[in-house]
């Protein structure tokens, strides 16, 4: 069975080229997956030696759902560290899709154009796929991730998992009754820097004892458009009953999409989901935290209040984890107190402390010792697409790779990633419960055993929204 588990072998006889004039391998008994990892560097000698053949039906076969922004900034990271054969792209906008499709028969190994679908499950039922991609908007994680799953994929899911907790807990499960390799965007986790900053400077002792960290987004990221100004008619590339989904209807405006869908509760979490996820995964790992023993939260819109946005401008969220509180800020307007971390992590120990982010870290000792500072991995020498493509950046592209490269060594050998999707679940979860704290104003104290908010009926029912209908809510114990 393609896409199938460790033990589900599939014969599979395959001829490979080696980049050796004259030399031939057979390659007997081995299913597409393990071809491929055991085979790729021969593949890549093929190629570079000047060999014509097409390994379309040994590589992984690869589909991406959702295709924006950062649908297609994964798909070509990935093309990037594996020759994968990419055959499907789905996505609700035909004119979307189909430029991803052109981009990536440029780019990939064979030069096919991937097919399109405007429907990822009419893409799911017409192929056989070892992995799929979802880069759609935040409401659709949940439906397509946990589908990709049943038919058989790995899937790399970008964050948060889910839009509700319900939905993030019956993704964790259906990785888990099917037995799936599931990768969660919060590449924080493999972003080059910060993986020499919890090494040289956390694990190595250097901070001494943490007991708080602050985190935050300053970014001025939240829409603004008055309700008169952002009435539109839904272009004619785009389904917008299709991409509305699971979530309330409402009418379509200029700003909604591509990207403006963040500035809408409707279809996400507001710059909590969005950005603290990030933040706060990445100082779970680094410190080694797990669930938070409470949540609480402040804020709302305070400043900008004319906009159609339905999103906080102001939050702080207070996530304790008993002897250690991460306290989250964040505002889309006024300036950044350290406009050289805008968005970032601050952690204090007794020793000194750490600030980081996605450009850099700086360790500051309190009394004896040197300022440590390191900048991020520029590849762009190697990987040129960095720089031209849009929206990536030099300190993007190594973050990425480094999250594929983690999940494709998973799927051979079927452990659990570094972005595991309980670990994703724990920190969008815990985002979410924010979002209500600061909504029901009190404090929420978090069941691990029971996966619900302690002696708060109120604050439980809203761990499931509500879909439209026409859209089944995922269940964890039946998923």
């Amino acid at each position: 069975m393609v896409g199938g588990d460790e033990c589900e072998l599939t014969p599979f006889w395959g001829w490979f080229v080696l980049g050796v004039v004259g030399e031939v391998v057979r390659i007997a008994e081995m299913n597409r997956r393990k071809f491929f990892y055991l085979g790729s560097a021969g593949i890549a000698a093929s190629v570079t030696s000047g060999y014509a053949a097409d390994f379309s039906d040994l590589t992984p076969r690869v589909g991406l759902i959702g295709s924006g922004w950062y649908g297609k900034t994964d798909l070509m990271r990935l093309i990037e560290v594996a020759p994968v054969n990419v055959v499907g792209i789905a996505d609700v906008d035909f004119k979307m899709a189909e430029g991803a499709a052109e981009i990536v028969g440029q780019r990939q190994v064979s030069k096919k154009k991937p097919q399109t679908f405007k429907d990822y499950r009419k893409m799911l039922a017409n192929e056989k796929f070892d992995i799929i991609l979802v880069g759609t908007p935040d409401h659709w994680h949940a439906l397509s991730m946990i589908d990709a799953v049943k038919a058989g994929a790995d899937v790399f899911v970008q964050k948060p998992t889910g839009c509700d907790v319900v939905e993030s807990q019956a993704m964790l499960a259906a990785a888990r009754k099917y037995k799936k390799v599931v990768q969660v965007g919060t590449q924080r986790r493999s972003t080059p820097h910060l993986i020499e900053a919890k090494k040289n400077i956390i694990d190595a002792g250097l901070l001494g004892d943490v007991a708080h960290v602050e985190i935050c987004c300053y970014y001025h990221m939240r829409k603004k458009m008055k309700p008169a100004d952002a009435v539109a008619a839904v272009p004619d590339h785009l389904d917008w009953d299709l991409w509305t989904g699971p979530a309330p209807m409402r009418s379509y405006n200029k700003i909604v999409h591509p990207k403006g869908w963040r500035s809408f509760m409707e279809y996400g979490n507001g710059i909590v989901g969005d950005m603290c996820v990030h933040m706060l995964d990445a100082t779970r790992w680094m410190l080694g935290l797990g669930w938070p023993e409470s949540v609480s939260s402040a804020g709302g819109i305070l400043v900008d209040t004319e906009s159609i946005a339905n999103i906080s401008d102001t939050q702080t969220a207070t996530f304790d984890f008993g002897k250690l509180q991460v306290v989250w800020q964040h505002r889309s307007w006024g300036s950044a107190p350290d406009k050289e971390y805008p968005w970032s992590m601050i952690i204090y120990g007794t020793k000194g402390t750490l600030k980081a982010d996605v450009h850099r870290y700086e360790f500051v000792p309190h009394r004896n010792g040197e300022t440590i500072k390191k900048e991020a991995l520029n590849e762009s020498d190697r990987f040129p697409h960095d720089i031209s493509d849009p929206d990536v950046g030099t300190n993007i592209g190594p973050a990425i790779r480094g999250h594929m490269k983690d999940f494709l060594a998973r799927i051979q050998d079927r452990g659990k990633p570094i972005a595991d999707i309980e670990q994703g679940h724990i920190s969008s979860a815990s985002c979410i419960l924010a979002n209500q704290a600061m909504d029901l104003d009190r404090t929420l104290h978090w069941d691990i055993a029971a996966g619900k908010v302690k002696d708060d009926d109120e604050a439980n029912a809203l761990l499931a929204r509500p879909y439209r209908e026409g859209y089944l809510h995922p269940d964890p114990k039946t998923v």
